[in-house]
């Protein structure tokens, strides 16, 4: 591997430092985006459970709130209801919707930066394939005329500009094309997240004002 560093010259570094960067932001939204950490498939009705008879104390609300992603959302309307019993609809469900748009900002994070690694990383590519390029050039430059050059070239340097250009286009596409499909995915994941979080807000809501009504 040291080997191929070194036959891929000084443009290979920057395309290391993306691919490094890379990994550990695919390693991070893996963690941040399990399901148990996000929206646990019975949380929903487990707070319409507890909160069937009365509102929950602020203990219960808190430790709702440190469950997961929908259970922030959730408890920002239990507390919104516990400020003001008398609150209305609107209120409710605009309490709500911040706290969906800053969760919703959270699931996001850095999906933006591993996006612009995976463009990025193929344009890495082609600059240390043009560096390659202008070294081949350079080793065709002999002392004496034009009919001297291409005999005068220096096959190392020859071969050290094609070993540039080929290792920096293969490896900023090995680096690009993870990263894009990971960014596909993680992408659909806080999609469907989001989808989640947005009916099981609603339907809380309808819990919420039923229930109140009926009191």
């Amino acid at each position: 591997m040291l080997s191929i560093i070194q036959a891929a010259g000084w443009p290979i570094w920057p395309l290391i430092a993306c691919s490094v960067l890379g990994m550990a932001l695919i390693f991070e939204r893996f963690v941040a985006l399990k399901t148990s950490r996000v929206a646990p498939p019975k949380l929903l009705d487990e707070a319409i459970t507890v909160s069937s008879r009365s509102v929950p104390t602020p203990d219960v609300v808190n430790q709702l709130a440190q469950n997961s992603a929908l259970g922030e959302v959730l408890a920002t309307g239990l507390r919104t209801l516990n400020s003001n019993p008398q609150c209305s609809e609107a209120d409710l469900r605009a309490a709500m919707e911040g706290a969906g748009r800053a969760v919703a900002h959270r699931l996001e994070k850095y999906l933006a930066a591993l996006a612009t690694i995976a463009s990025a990383a193929p344009l890495l590519g082609l600059l240390g394939t043009v560096i390659g390029m202008i070294e081949i050039f350079g080793s065709q430059t002999g002392t004496g005329g034009v009919g001297q050059a291409v005999g005068g070239g220096n096959p190392a340097q020859l071969a050290h500009g094609i070993s540039i250009a080929l290792y920096n286009t293969a490896f900023g596409l090995i680096v690009a094309i993870p990263a894009l499909i990971f960014w596909r995915y993680f992408r659909a994941r806080v999609d469907a997240y989001l989808l989640t979080l947005e009916l099981a807000s609603e339907q809380f809501v309808r819990h919420i004002l039923r229930h109140r009504k009926a009191r």
